[in-house]
């Protein structure tokens, strides 16, 4: 999700913990042309993984991750970016 243009670049849906599906969707967004400065994320296992990380390190996007047990730090995020 571009929060500033408010668009939603790529999206996955998985039923497993795996990260595969998060970094397919983190690839298709970037080859639109998007390079964020910084990506954030909740701290699931999907995002925490080397492999995710990686590929966010790899093309200097620097990782932020919301609070642990801070389930709406995103909507509080959407919510003030709104006003």
């Amino acid at each position: 999700m571009d929060w500033f243009r408010r668009y939603v670049l790529s999206w996955e849906l998985s039923n497993s913990m795996d990260c595969h599906f998060c970094v397919v969707a983190l690839d298709r967004a970037m080859s639109r042309g998007v390079q964020p400065q910084t990506f954030n994320t909740d701290q699931g296992a999907q995002f925490t993984s080397n492999e995710f990380t990686e590929v966010l390190k790899s093309r200097d996007i620097a990782v932020s991750m919301d609070g642990k047990g801070r389930a709406l730090d995103n909507a509080e995020k959407v919510c003030r970016l709104a006003a």
